[in-house]
């Protein structure tokens, strides 16, 4: 069984601004709760079939975490594929103009369920992904907007 999330937020910000704050994975821990730690392995930029290194805090365990990136179209998507808990997951951004100087930024989140993981209740599961996903966009928003708000976006 897969259960997907999709958490939406207009950002008053360029699709510059928030793709620039995205891609700038060692910012990743402001606004994900569940990374403590994060750069792309070997370093550079996000490219397909690269790899993204995390020391994370999730079900409250303390471990080290890698992500493939599977997709980068700059300046509008990104994805990303490896697991939840014991089960197989991907996730992407997507960064679409709303307006002049807005963006409409989208987050989406499939998840596997395999293992012990199917033993939870899939409405459980998914309700708490998207809580932890709508935490995270408005922290970008937050972010991004106080980084232009600073005159640290793009001209």
């Amino acid at each position: 069984m897969t259960i997907r999330t999709e958490s939406r937020i207009i950002v008053a910000g360029s699709v510059r601004d928030v793709w620039d704050y995205l891609c700038d994975v060692g910012r990743w821990a402001e606004w994900a709760p569940t990374v403590l730690e994060c750069w792309v392995r070997g370093g550079g930029p996000l490219e397909p079939g690269g790899f993204i290194e995390q020391r994370a805090r999730d079900f409250r365990r303390e471990h080290r975490r890698t992500e493939r990136v599977t997709a980068v179209d700059a300046p509008h998507t990104m994805a990303f594929a490896g697991t939840i808990g014991s089960s197989p997951a991907r996730w992407g951004m997507e960064v679409l103009p709303a307006g002049e100087d807005s963006t409409d930024a989208i987050m989406w989140v499939e998840v596997d369920l395999a293992n012990v993981m199917r033993l939870l209740p899939p409405g459980v599961l998914r309700r708490r992904i998207q809580r932890t996903s709508d935490i995270e966009m408005a922290a970008i928003k937050a972010a991004v907007e106080a980084d232009v708000q600073a005159g640290a976006g793009s001209p």
